[in-house]
């Protein structure tokens, strides 16, 4: 685990990320503060387009629906075995 505290020029404070690459692609799960202290994650892909250049995509997971996120993601790994 990988704990940092730095601001992003696209959000929050981050408190938190881990890198798992998987070829051409790398995801990017993160932790974030927003200005008012509410915290959330971020699930990012990066995927190599071209030579040095990556299509990014990003989804936000805001701390109250967490918990459903969380389920339903496991219940998804299930199904993947």
């Amino acid at each position: 685990m990988e704990t940092t505290e730095k601001a992003e020029k696209n959000g929050g404070k981050e408190l938190f990320t881990k890198t798992v690459k998987a070829g051409k692609r790398t995801y990017f799960i993160g932790v974030k503060e927003a200005s008012n202290k509410n915290k959330y994650v971020t699930l990012t892909e990066s995927k190599l387009v071209e030579d040095n250049k990556f299509d990014r995509f990003t989804i936000m997971v805001f701390q109250d629906k967490l918990a459903d996120f969380a389920g339903a993601f496991a219940e998804a790994c299930k199904v993947v075995g």
